[in-house]
């Protein structure tokens, strides 16, 4: 696994925010497919530096504070 994936992060939304969390994050990251997005999960290819701290935002909202790994 990637230093930089977010899966993490992405275990500990909560269920009724999954569809709402998912849209942020294709949104920030300008992802258009599902498989785009699960790459990005899994931390391929590493997040620039703004797109780290717009996941860390959003992930941030929801209280979840450990995000990478």
């Amino acid at each position: 696994m990637a230093k930089y994936a977010f899966i993490k992060a992405w275990n500990q939304v909560p269920r009724g925010k999954l569809a709402e969390t998912k849209q942020a994050i294709k949104v920030a990251l300008n992802i258009k497919s599902d498989p785009q997005f699960y790459n990005r999960m899994r931390g391929v290819p590493e997040p620039t530096i703004s797109e780290a701290e717009a996941l860390t935002g959003i992930f941030n909202k929801l209280g979840i504070t450990e995000i990478w790994g």
